[in-house]
């Protein structure tokens, strides 16, 4: 029978200790780099790309903490530092050769932020009170808000139901009522995804207002007509 001769196996205990030397190495000075990237970008989230002779670095970066650190040299990507394991030690020298250009290059763009803002001035204008403007939006909301409870007491005294709505068409957009018993729900102008001119929740704009506003009369008018019109319609029913 012939002789079985295995070859040793190469332990790999001291290119790997190196490895993570050299990746922990890199992660703490480049998480410095992140950190100071996420207080200048001012964001909880980001990344940002630093090109080198021969190469672009990507660091991103995520509550202010390194997420990875990305040395493109050509070929394929190499994550000299992320979540999800160690490089190839091969890739990992290539990359690290590198490093000392990929820290110039962030430190060149930091320089160049220098004085930027020196001229800038904070004496800005004062903002203006909007306070009239609301106040006068108020006033008229607040007689169209009278006029609609009016004719939404009206309505539910003849209807007698707890909710519904009263719609006519006014200068070509539908004008729509709805009430809860006596009460205005809301005053929508244009149907759906119309203008709310009364609701619960918000007031339109100043814009809209005056836009608006012209046409309430002819609402009313036009709700005083489908009251006109029931009367004639009860005025000659015999009893």
């Amino acid at each position: 029978m012939a002789d079985s001769i295995d070859p040793a196996v190469s332990d790999t205990d001291d290119p790997a200790e190196r490895r993570d030397e050299i990746v922990a190495a890199v992660t703490d000075h480049a998480g410095q780099i992140a950190y100071q990237l996420a207080r200048l970008q001012g964001g909880d989230y980001g990344a940002r790309d630093f090109d080198t002779k021969t190469a672009t670095w990507t660091v991103k970066y995520e509550a202010g903490s390194l997420q990875y650190l990305r040395y493109d040299g050509g070929r394929d990507d190499v994550y000299v530092v992320s979540q999800h394991g160690p490089p190839d030690p091969e890739d990992l020298a290539d990359a690290v050769r590198d490093y000392p250009n990929f820290v110039r290059a962030y430190n060149d763009y930091v320089r160049s932020l220098d004085g930027v803002l020196d001229d800038v001035t904070t004496d800005f204008p004062d903002p203006e009170s909007t306070e009239s403007v609301v106040a006068e939006r108020d006033r008229v909301l607040d007689r169209v808000r009278e006029l609609c409870t009016e004719i939404a007491g009206q309505l539910y005294r003849f209807e007698g139901t707890d909710y519904d709505t009263f719609a006519v068409r006014v200068g070509g957009s539908r004008w729509e009522l709805k009430r809860e018993m006596d009460q205005v729900s809301y005053l929508r102008v244009g149907g759906e995804g119309g203008v709310y001119l009364l609701s619960q929740y918000q007031a339109p704009s100043a814009h809209d207002v005056r836009r608006l506003v012209v046409d309430v009369p002819a609402f009313v008018e036009a709700y005083n007509d489908y009251v006109e019109g029931l009367d004639a319609d009860l005025a000659g029913v015999d009893v």
